[in-house]
């Protein structure tokens, strides 16, 4: 998440190094740690223990809960804790939730699909968060700009 963010702030905001917001930098990396990471992690334990398999039906089964159930309620508190670490009003958080989750969603479908589909067909449970969080550089970049949008 932290480097996510500061991808997010460097290359996206444009912001430069006397702009960059160290304190957001720090919140994305204990959000990170705190909540995504662990989160994140404890689903595929929880997803492997639901669907044990891994032929391709298996992935498919996995993907389509993922991406169907965890996916949706995970944007659905990730961005409205972010807001509130941001100092929002409930009011203010409801109003940006409302705009931008509906486009974080359907971004998330361009990207996460795919990946979790390969992901769960060929890598092993222990490995899984390691290789999303890979391609979640790319994917935390996007969540951070739009989390932080005003």
């Amino acid at each position: 998440m932290g480097l996510g963010d500061m991808i997010s702030q460097q290359l996206v905001e444009r912001r430069g190094l006397r702009e960059h917001h160290t304190g957001r930098t720090l919140t994305m990396v204990s959000l990170g740690c705190g909540f995504v990471g662990p989160v994140v992690g404890g689903w595929y334990r929880v997803l492997d223990r639901l669907i044990p398999g891994t032929t391709k039906v298996d992935a498919l089964k996995k993907m389509l809960l993922d991406q169907g159930g965890f996916a949706p309620c995970f944007l659905g508190c990730f961005l409205p804790l972010v807001g509130t670490l941001n100092g929002l009003s409930a009011q203010d958080n409801w109003a940006k939730l409302q705009r931008d989750y509906p486009d974080a969603l359907i971004t998330n479908y361009y990207l996460w699909p795919t990946v979790q589909l390969a992901n769960f067909y060929l890598v092993p449970l222990h490995y899984r968060l390691a290789v999303v969080q890979g391609v979640a550089v790319v994917w935390n970049s996007y969540l951070c700009w739009k989390a932080h949008q005003p």
